[in-house]
């Protein structure tokens, strides 16, 4: 990014490529999540992760201890090679670890069949990435559907999420489809699809890494006001410092281990 990203940004209203406005003032807006600070709601201790190259061992992760707080927005900064993408892997049930213990809401990933993992990723995790992943030939509103649809839940949007879409720009770009929208509108979709089901954690991994200064700015705002209006709690990987600003709380990964 050219221009430095801006932590003490806070509009009430932008606007969006398209000239539509952004409404990121969310006062009347319930709570998805109420934080309790003291109640971790994401719990990791002594995590390895190992892998074996050739007849070298190589360690990604090397003895993780890391309690994130309900309602927290936590960035975790580091180069490529720190581990932090193979952290946020585990900690969202795609890989598993080599040794150590994960809970997430109070449970042990361990403990989970497959089953009850893919549940996990359905209902209490959702996940934003750099790509945008959205389905080409699908609608912006039919790429929020399917998460629903998938979940087994009603594929009417409730009032509040209707809010939300207005808070994130979307609402009135629901009928087009992605190769008809910027990347900052594309990844705010990949956002409303994260969030639809009510996830108690957001997993963002790089979000803004395909973003211009401008959209960047606007994304990390709005994450920052799902986080602060609504309780969400996310976890962001990220390697811009910048970026990181806009959390409540940063840590630093180096050789597979948190060292600040």
């Amino acid at each position: 990014m050219s221009e430095s990203l801006n932590p003490n940004l806070q509009p009430e209203i932008v606007r969006n490529e398209s000239g539509e406005h952004i409404v990121l003032s969310t006062d009347n807006l319930e709570p998805l999540h109420t934080p309790v600070v003291n109640a971790p709601i994401i719990q990791v201790r002594l995590l390895m992760k190992t892998y074996r190259t050739g007849e070298v061992d190589v360690h990604a992760l090397n003895g993780i201890d890391l309690d994130v707080p309900r309602g927290q927005f936590l960035a975790i900064v580091g180069t490529s090679g720190s581990g932090k993408s193979t952290l946020f892997n585990i900690l969202g049930g795609l890989a598993p670890p080599t040794s150590g213990t994960v809970k997430i809401n109070g449970r042990d990933l361990a403990m989970m069949n497959s089953t009850e993992r893919t549940d996990l990723r359905k209902r209490t995790v959702g996940f934003v990435f750099q790509k945008y992943n959205l389905l080409p030939t699908l609608t912006a509103r039919q790429n929020i559907q399917i998460v629903r649809d998938i979940a087994g839940r009603p594929l009417d949007f409730d009032d509040q999420f209707k809010e939300v879409l207005e808070m994130l720009g979307i609402a009135r770009r629901m009928d087009h489809k992605p190769r008809a929208l910027s990347g900052g509108e594309q990844q705010r979709v990949a956002i409303a699809r994260a969030i639809v089901n009510g996830p108690a954690i957001l997993l963002a991994d790089e979000p803004t890494g395909n973003l211009d200064t401008k959209n960047s700015d606007i994304v990390l705002t709005l994450l920052r006001d799902l986080n602060k209006r609504l309780g969400q709690t996310i976890l962001m990987i990220t390697h811009n410092p910048e970026a990181a600003a806009y959390a409540d709380r940063t840590i630093q990964m180096r050789d597979g281990k948190i060292v600040g």
